[in-house]
């Protein structure tokens, strides 16, 4: 029997019944179990019988359970926006994806003065170049602003380039930094109309089994989720900050995994995020080898921040007790994250760790820097990768190699850049294929109890872990990939909430 060790009188608060615990258990062994949950954390588990309940109890009939999932990488408020704006990614060209613009003007066209905004799209493959022209033709007065799959380019039309970017000279791209900025302020929204677009999608994520992501919003989002926290708004949020507020933080005396009081415990502190580099869409991961095709400097890619920067912003978190999430992408990208966690001792994330130089793969275990990645990124990037990372692409996702060399890996979707499932994203490590495609990679696949470990805080429920459970109607571990992918999630309970109910 496993259970609390202390025999301290206890009123509790919620009893998962007749549960059957997720893989291989000490003590389980299959049988059916209750599960004692009180406040937000599991207080016992026992089999089913041999304990009384008390208070409320939730019969589960038999259904699995595990513990709940985490998103390790989110854009929370873009990916809550996106459910209201035209998907453009079935896009094969620019003229397809002009076609979709004029589709949508003409069946739902904006109200007056509204811009129309797009998301989705990968020009990486186009046979074509997606202009301002193009758009005009298809547009005309209206405003329209296409977010690209990895948000680190856009494409306007004239008119949405008069009125959202007057200062850029540009032919209807706009890239990187600029890109940023233009997304922030489209972004910016009345609260009460964003929360409420959030709180859907909240939703949305437990009827999947999330109970927790790490929020990596440009925007400073710590106060924002503290505000949902308070107003019935139940996910547990490590939220990042960027350079331009991580001063702030620091006066704040926010440290990684500070949780914010008034919270209910479930909004924390997370890294502090940083950018060395670009994405490989764009052609701007900042590469050791030059990009087919390019020359010059720019031909290897973008270099977003100097080392010695970088250095001094790491070094500064760190002395301040916050842990640093380094996006790179490019291998010289992630070969300088690594210089700069041996140089400064801090301990963090690499984000993304894409495309990785062979040398390189057991420092993320020596150096004690998790590699924070996005299964679903192989299968939306393969072909990206194969026309400009030809002869290198065994170097690209190399998820399993990570784990060989005992790299901690965590699962996230880069939402909206994929979609928040955990389930897709595991399907996607554990396939490395699309529906009707052959496994790209095989040897880097793993398998599903490496991708459940990936998605997880916890490996398994346990008297005192956090009371976040996922409910399911079959064993991950006994499913195909296109299964798994589509994982019935029965309930989920976050801090002892049951959130989520399918029965």
């Amino acid at each position: 029997m496993i259970s609390n060790p202390t025999e301290t009188p206890l009123t509790l608060t919620l009893t998962l019944t007749r549960a059957r615990l997720a893989g291989p258990l000490p003590d389980g062994d299959g049988q059916l179990m209750d599960i004692v949950l009180r406040d937000d954390r599991v207080h016992a588990i026992h089999p089913t019988g041999t304990v009384q309940t008390k208070g409320e109890t939730v019969d589960l009939d038999g259904r699995v359970v595990m513990p709940g999932l985490w998103d390790h990488h989110v854009h929370f408020d873009m990916w809550a926006l996106r459910e209201s704006r035209l998907d453009v990614s079935p896009a094969r060209s620019a003229a397809e994806c002009a076609a979709l613009v004029r589709t949508r003007l003409a069946e739902r066209p904006p109200d007056p003065g509204a811009t129309l905004v797009g998301t989705g799209f990968q020009d990486g493959t186009w046979p074509d170049l997606p202009t301002a022209d193009l758009l005009d033709a298809c547009a005309g007065p209206i405003p329209v602003v296409l977010i690209s799959h990895d948000i680190h380019c856009a494409w306007l039309n004239t008119e949405a380039l008069r009125r959202w970017a007057p200062s850029l000279r540009s032919d209807g791209l706009v890239r990187e930094q600029d890109c940023y900025e233009l997304v922030a302020r489209l972004n910016d929204l009345p609260v009460e109309h964003l929360d409420a677009l959030v709180a859907e999608s909240v939703r949305r994520a437990h009827a999947r089994g999330t109970v927790g992501i790490v929020e990596f919003e440009r925007r400073p989002n710590l106060d924002s989720w503290a505000r949902r926290a308070r107003s019935g708004v139940t996910m547990r949020v490590a939220c990042g900050v960027y350079t331009d507020h991580l001063d702030d933080a620091i006066r704040r005396g926010l440290a990684t995994g500070d949780v914010l009081p008034g919270t209910r415990g479930l909004v924390e502190m997370g890294s502090f995020k940083i950018v060395v580099d670009g994405s490989l869409n764009t052609r701007t991961a900042w590469c050791h080898d030059a990009f087919p095709g390019l020359d010059g400097e720019d031909a290897f890619g973008l270099q977003a921040v100097e080392a010695g920067d970088l250095r001094d912003l790491v070094g500064r978190a760190h002395a301040a007790g916050i842990a640093s999430a380094v996006h790179a992408i490019g291998d010289r990208a992630n070969t300088l994250a690594l210089d700069t966690f041996e140089t400064t001792g801090a301990r963090g994330t690499i984000e993304h760790a894409q495309l990785l130089s062979t040398r390189d793969l057991g420092r993320f275990a020596r150096l004690g820097v998790a590699a924070s990645v996005q299964p679903r990124h192989v299968i939306d990037d393969r072909d990206v990768a194969d026309r400009h990372w030809q002869g290198r692409t065994e170097r690209a996702f190399p998820l399993a190699s990570l784990l060989s060399a005992g790299a901690r890996v965590l699962f996230g979707s880069d939402a909206p850049v994929a979609p928040l499932d955990p389930w897709v994203s595991m399907a996607s490590a554990v396939s490395r294929a699309g529906r009707g495609q052959r496994p790209w990679h095989a040897e880097q696949r793993v398998s599903v109890d490496q991708a459940l470990r990936a998605s997880a805080r916890h490996d398994r429920l346990a008297p005192g872990v956090p009371a976040d459970i996922a409910v399911l109607a079959a064993d991950p571990r006994a499913l195909d990939a296109e299964e798994l992918a589509a994982m019935p999630v029965e309930a989920t309970v976050v801090a002892g909430e049951l959130v989520h109910r399918r029965w």
